[in-house]
Order: structure tokens, then C-alpha cells, then sequence
């Protein structure tokens, strides 16, 4: 059913994770803001790509947002996240606000696409 309780609740699930990866890891990164490139040096990584990563985070949070390409940005986004989870893990940040913080954002984006889409929740059927 279209607009049912659950999509609402799931576009706005999505809209939210959506709006952090812009706001706050996308925007930075693109812009060519110091604290992106001094944030992936304090985690090791003095000559990442900035602007690649940022552009990454960028068409999978877009093909997130695509009902069509949902499950695919999801998924690609789930190896951007992965692979900040291991650099955390690397930079022996602290475990709960910082290493586990993108496996909070993968729940938040997986739980945002399970409420949107219909065919996702035949595929994982959670009773209630």
C-alpha cells in the first residue's frame, strides 16, 4: 500500500541518513574542506583520495535514494562503511562512539530501505 505508515516512516529513515552523509561526510570531502584531509591523516592516511572517496559516498548515497537502485547503494555503501569500521579499528579509536559508529549508520540505512521498499521486506521477513 502506497504511503502506508512503514514507507513514510522508511523515506524518513532514509531522508535522515541521506542528509548526514551530505551534511557531514560528502560536503567536506567535495568541498576541499582541511578538516576531510586532516580527519583521514589522524586515522593514517596522510595521502588519501579525498575528493575520490567523497564522490564515492556521493553516487552511493544517490543510488540509495533511487527506488530503483536502492539495494545497490545500500550495498555499495555498506563497503564504504565497512572499510571506515577497519580504519577506526586501525586507529585503535575508541569502540563505541567512533568504531562502531558505521555499523549505527548501516542499521539506520539498512532500517530506512527494509521500511521503504516492500520487495526488501519479502526478502527479510521480520514478524512482529
Amino acid at each position: 500500500m502506497a504511503g502506508s505508515r512503514s514507507e513514510i516512516a522508511g523515506w524518513g529513515l532514509s531522508g535522515l541518513f541521506a542528509l548526514f552523509m551530505l551534511g557531514a561526510s560528502v560536503a567536506p570531502k567535495l568541498m576541499g574542506m582541511p578538516v576531510a584531509q586532516e580527519t583521514m591523516a589522524a586515522l593514517g592516511w596522510p595521502e588519501a583520495p579525498v575528493r575520490l572517496i567523497g564522490w564515492l559516498e556521493l553516487t552511493c548515497t544517490l543510488l540509495f535514494l533511487i527506488p530503483r537502485t536502492g539495494l545497490l547503494g545500500a550495498a555499495l555503501m555498506m563497503a564504504i562503511l565497512g572499510g571506515a569500521m577497519v580504519t577506526q579499528i586501525r586507529a585503535e579509536s575508541p569502540l563505541f562512539s567512533h568504531t562502531l559508529f558505521s555499523a549505527y549508520l548501516g542499521i539506520a540505512m539498512w532500517g530506512g530501505l527494509i521500511l521503504r521498499d516492500a520487495r526488501i521486506r519479502a526478502v527479510f521477513p521480520f514478524r512482529r
